[in-house]
């Protein structure tokens, strides 16, 4: 008599279905670790990249010194 708890005689068909979900589970695991590394991971460097452009507006004399450094303070806040 067969039961569904006897996997050993599943044959080619279990042991690909075993195979197949493992590898299911597993992508799941690594799914989920991405997503968290991607949204916990690192702190957002918009700052940095509005800091950059602030300075280079500067250099090219687009502002003054005072809007620049108003605009500095607001974006370090």
């Amino acid at each position: 008599m067969h039961y569904w708890h006897d996997w050993q005689d599943g044959g080619w068909l279990g042991g690909s279905l075993m195979l197949i979900s493992m590898l299911l589970l597993l992508a799941g695991f690594v799914t989920v670790a991405v997503i968290l590394l991607r949204r916990f991971g690192r702190t957002p460097e918009a700052p940095n990249e509005a800091l950059r452009i602030l300075d280079e507006r500067f250099a090219r004399g687009e502002i003054d010194r005072e809007e620049y450094e108003q605009r500095r303070d607001a974006i370090q806040r």
